[in-house]
């Protein structure tokens, strides 16, 4: 005898249904997705249906954050995909696209009465499998400068090549690159200022070496100052009012008032006099300086920026070496920033305020007339693109699972056929003969050309490496274990409960 003990609006699957529709949600979530996956990918048109905006594009990531999804399972994806855009940045079409296929193939597997949690040993003795054969063919060239830079290339015009930006990939491969490598084996990207410019061509983006405020100087200021000593602030410069709400005050003459704006003007001074005893010549603010402020400085000969927001400010802060403040009683326990040079300069039709030669030597500003690519070396590792290490790992993993007994190996070369299909895909998305290119790329790798891979561009099997089609180890590496890890997890569901919705009491 059943016993339903949830409420009345609340819904449960079981066991196969459960399945079933977890499947069902992932597999539809993984075909959406894949044929904008490589180089020659498709486009998908995403429209807003309440603001009326829209927006097309190939890139797997705009596309997850934009559905609205009502299916748990296809929710584990986008949340995969999310953690990989996020510890990687790339790669976010491909791990949701593997997963989908592993539970394709784990669909398979359960209709031949192979149980779940079979299922699951056999792809983690396939993951451990695959895994270690990409470690194995990964390269690292760090030792060498040269080799580096061009490895760093090749990956960043490998990741653009299924961006907007794919018909100058070189040109941004190398500007990414060169802006990174700036940071000397820093992971601080803060380093790294990017304005974008409307006007011009997408070439006409350049890296400036030097960081780079988007506001201009204040009126009457130098609009260039050498050795600057610099105070960052975040103080009020407005005439100092009674910051209280609703307080007001009643005079009796317009006497009174003048006194009160004569003692306002007075304190203000005062204010000002105390920045200026910090022996600067240089004051930047996150918020407004009114005229009356401005002026003073300007007398000074110190050069006034406003409103430079607390991005600016924190930046500003980092590459020059100062400390922001808000008080200024104690000049000896202000850390000043420093630079050699600050000048007023032009881009496009805009004034913007270029700060050269700052403490921290890496800052830079990519200035860009479009979109960007960020791009970071936290790993120096490469493996081969081009459905290489996918080839790779799938051949690893058929031999690993010669050695497994029982039907443990039935879904150990289940998996192995899902990492085939990411081969597939990148050769039916550019139109061509897929079962007769992966046929060829598969003979390749089983003959000892570990190399080997799809040439997008001719529609043949080539080597990768003499292409320079490369990518991060840890890009593939997470992708394998994001993919992996989420297949598992929905593999194992025998339940879906939905709870009521929650019902607000009458007052």
């Amino acid at each position: 005898m059943s016993v339903n003990i949830f409420n009345e609006e609340a819904t449960e699957e079981k066991a196969e249904n459960a399945r079933l529709s977890s499947f069902v949600g992932a597999l539809a979530l993984g075909d959406l997705v894949k044929s904008t996956l490589g180089p020659k990918g498709m486009n998908k048109i995403l429209q807003s249906m309440s603001s009326g905006d829209i927006t097309v594009t190939n890139d797997g990531a705009t596309i997850l954050k934009a559905i609205q999804l009502d299916n748990p399972a296809a929710k584990i994806l986008v949340n995969i995909s999310k953690v990989q855009d996020d510890e990687v940045g790339d790669g976010t079409t491909t791990v949701t696209v593997l997963a989908a296929e592993l539970l394709r193939e784990a669909e398979k597997l359960i209709g031949l009465k192979i149980h779940p949690q079979t299922i699951v040993e056999g792809y983690r003795i396939a993951s451990a499998a695959a895994l270690k054969a990409l470690e194995e063919a990964a390269v690292d060239h760090a030792s060498d400068a040269a080799t580096f830079r061009q490895d760093l290339v090749n990956i960043a015009r490998t990741t653009l090549s299924s961006k907007v930006l794919s018909q100058d990939k070189d040109y941004f491969a190398n500007l990414a690159v060169n802006a990174v490598l700036r940071l000397k084996g820093s992971t601080t990207l803060d380093h790294i200022q990017i304005i974008k410019k409307v006007g011009g061509k997408l070439t006409d983006s350049y890296l400036d070496e030097g960081f780079i405020l988007d506001k201009s100087v204040g009126t009457n200021c130098p609009k260039r100052i050498e050795n600057a000593r610099i105070l960052i602030a975040n103080t009020s410069m407005d005439t100092d009012k009674i910051k209280i709400f609703g307080a007001r005050m009643k005079v009796d003459s317009t006497g009174k008032l003048a006194e009160l704006e004569r003692a306002e003007r007075e304190k203000m001074k005062a204010k000002v006099e105390a920045i200026a005893s910090h022996g600067i010549n240089v004051f930047v603010n996150r918020q407004l300086i009114y005229n009356y402020p401005e002026g003073i400085l300007a007398e000074k000969g110190i050069m006034s920026i406003e409103h430079a927001d607390f991005e600016g400010v924190e930046r500003l802060s980092l590459v020059t070496g100062g400390e922001i403040t808000s008080t200024f009683d104690r000049p000896d326990l202000v850390k000043l920033g420093r630079c050699d040079l600050i000048e007023e300069i032009m881009i496009g039709e805009d004034k913007l305020i270029k700060f050269s030669g700052v403490a921290a030597g890496e800052a830079c500003t990519v200035v860009l007339r479009g979109s960007t690519n960020q791009m970071t070396v936290k790993e120096t590792r490469i493996v081969l693109g081009g459905g290489c290490s996918e080839m790779l790992m799938s051949v690893a993993v058929e031999e690993s699972a010669k050695k497994v007994s029982g039907k443990k190996a039935i879904a150990a070369e289940a998996f192995a056929r899902a990492l085939r299909q990411i081969p597939i895909i990148l050769a039916d998305n550019a139109g061509y003969d897929s079962s007769d290119l992966v046929a060829r790329l598969r003979a390749a790798h089983h003959q000892g050309r570990t190399d080997a891979g799809l040439n997008m561009n001719e529609g043949s099997i080539g080597s990768m490496k003499d292409i320079g089609v490369t990518e991060s180890y840890k890009l593939k590496r997470q992708v394998v274990l994001s993919a992996t890890e989420a297949a598992e997890m929905i593999i194992r569901v025998d339940d879906i409960l939905r709870s009521a919705p929650r019902k607000r009491e009458a007052v």
